[in-house]
């Protein structure tokens, strides 16, 4: 299993905890030192099921300075990979990546439902 992470956000750490108490083994990516290639983000999108936009970090300070809101709707989704794989910090977190699955942000419920790992 691989989580993609960013170690200062909050998120991460609490999704980190979470699978720690559940002695879950992963290996740990930091985000912003080895960012997602294209080719990763559309497997990962494909093993999803999400939408593109879910891999977005709407919230993040990139995201609002580059105006993406606006612009996202007029790319392609190749576009959208490409951009994606230029800076980390444009990507939701954490990234949960196991076999025939991929969880993006943290939801408890999600992960419990998915890895069925009572603490």
């Amino acid at each position: 299993m691989l989580f993609v992470e960013y170690p200062k956000c909050s998120t991460c750490q609490k999704a980190k905890k979470w699978l720690d108490a559940r002695q879950v083994t992963y290996e740990d990516r930091h985000i912003k030192e080895k960012n997602p290639s294209a080719g990763e983000l559309k497997k990962w999108h494909a093993a999803s099921g999400l939408p593109l936009k879910r891999f977005f970090n709407t919230s993040g300070m990139l995201y609002k300075e580059k105006g993406l809101k606006d612009l996202l709707p007029t790319m392609s989704e190749e576009e959208q990979y490409q951009l994606l794989a230029t800076d980390g910090m444009l990507v939701k977190r954490p990234i949960l990546v196991g076999d025939g699955y991929v969880l993006v942000g943290f939801k408890e419920k999600e992960w419990e439902e998915r890895l069925g790992k009572q603490p």
